[in-house]
């Protein structure tokens, strides 16, 4: 069973820019990280509530967090993710491009 994943190779502009135009809303403050784990540095904090645009996905470290457990990592900017753990995608998998 082969898996449907979007790169910015394989997505046609407009697919990629509504992706990357939606926003999703922040479940509980979390500290901004500058890679896909903990062990990173912070580089920022965001508060509950707050919207951030995925530019793209990657795995890194486990977390659980208000929305379960994964290890999956939202790029939201140059050197800022946050686990996707933090953020209320309505999504269990990949909602953007993988990093």
């Amino acid at each position: 069973m082969s898996e449907n994943v979007i790169t910015p190779e394989s997505a046609d502009a407009t697919a990629v820019e509504a992706l990357l135009s939606r926003t999703y809303a922040v479940a509980a403050d979390v500290y901004v990280r500058s890679g896909p784990g903990t062990s990173y540095s912070k580089v920022g904090r965001l508060s509950a509530g707050t919207r951030v645009t995925i530019q793209c996905q990657k795995p890194g470290e486990t977390v659980t967090g208000p929305t379960g457990t994964s290890k999956l990592w939202d790029r939201i900017g140059s050197g800022r993710y946050i686990s996707d753990t933090y953020v209320r995608t309505g999504s269990d998998g990949y909602v953007a491009p993988r990093c």
